[in-house]
């Protein structure tokens, strides 16, 4: 079975993409949502308490994931040592994720910090999904609600999308009007036959 990267930029439909994938029977393991679940455990908290401190837990107790976002946006330290937490945890879990799907002949994982934290040595093939920087931002300001300096310094903080797009085996060009269910068609097709 193959393991198969899939990733893109904030804003760029990453989750429209999966979900064409999904129609075709394609499991897809998504490390954000992966990764935010351990938030829930008292013994992940318990490390994230000793990393970055009391300022970014909620008076009750839960863990406030903005507070955390603007200490590692300032302290690469501190986000190093959040990473080394996370990682192993995503990747093991993901292992595991595989093992379940043994009968397909490939499965997703879907992050966009793929090539940040160099995730993509553990994939046997990438897809990268990419739209411009202009239209980013207009999806953007509609699902976060907030300005273009602060979504653009989040964007910055990430690798560029045209950088994930060279590297990619693969890219969808996710604009709105362009056949994005034949694209995913074409590759699910070359995933298969290739081995």
């Amino acid at each position: 079975m193959k393991r198969v990267g899939i990733t893109g930029g904030m804003g760029c439909g990453k989750t429209t993409v999966v979900a064409e994938f999904d129609r075709l029977g394609v499991p897809a393991f998504v490390a954000d949502k992966v990764g935010g679940s351990y938030y829930n455990e008292a013994s992940f908290l318990s490390e994230v308490r000793k990393i970055l401190g009391n300022g970014v837990f909620a008076p009750d107790g839960s863990v406030d994931k903005r507070r955390i976002a603007t200490v590692v946006f300032s302290d690469k330290e501190a986000l190093a040592r959040l990473n080394a937490l996370v990682h192993p945890r995503v990747m093991a879990d993901f292992d595991r994720f595989c093992e379940q799907h043994a009968d397909k002949p490939y499965v997703l994982f879907e992050s966009a910090i793929l090539y940040d934290y160099r995730l993509e040595r553990f994939m046997d093939r990438v897809i990268c999904v990419y739209l411009s920087l202009n239209e980013r931002l207009a999806r953007l300001r509609e699902r976060d609600h907030a300005d273009d300096g602060t979504l653009l310094a989040r964007i910055h903080n990430q690798m560029s999308a045209e950088e994930m797009m060279r590297r990619a085996d693969y890219v969808v060009l996710n604009y709105e009007g362009n056949p994005r269910s034949r694209q995913v068609e074409y590759i699910d097709r070359e995933l298969r036959s290739k081995n």
